[in-house]
């Protein structure tokens, strides 16, 4: 089934995170997303944990790509 119309076909979670960190950085992240692995010591592989096992806060993730690259 091809998704032509969905911006997050083909991108993987750690893409989309780390697109997102090098755009509004760990502070910004932080900022736009009140999750608590944004704020004390950030990294890409426990954020992805983190992200991982709780399916709300990977949908704000989504929906913060998805308004970013609205934005481009």
């Amino acid at each position: 089934m091809e998704q032509k119309n969905n911006p997050l076909h083909g991108k993987t979670l750690e893409m989309i995170l780390t697109g997102l960190v090098e755009r509004y950085g760990w502070t910004g992240l932080a900022r736009e997303v009140r999750i608590n692995c944004f704020v004390s010591n950030p990294s890409i592989k426990s954020s992805l944990t983190f992200l991982r096992k709780t399916p709300w806060a990977r949908q704000k993730v989504e929906n913060l790509y998805l308004k970013s690259v609205a934005e481009k």
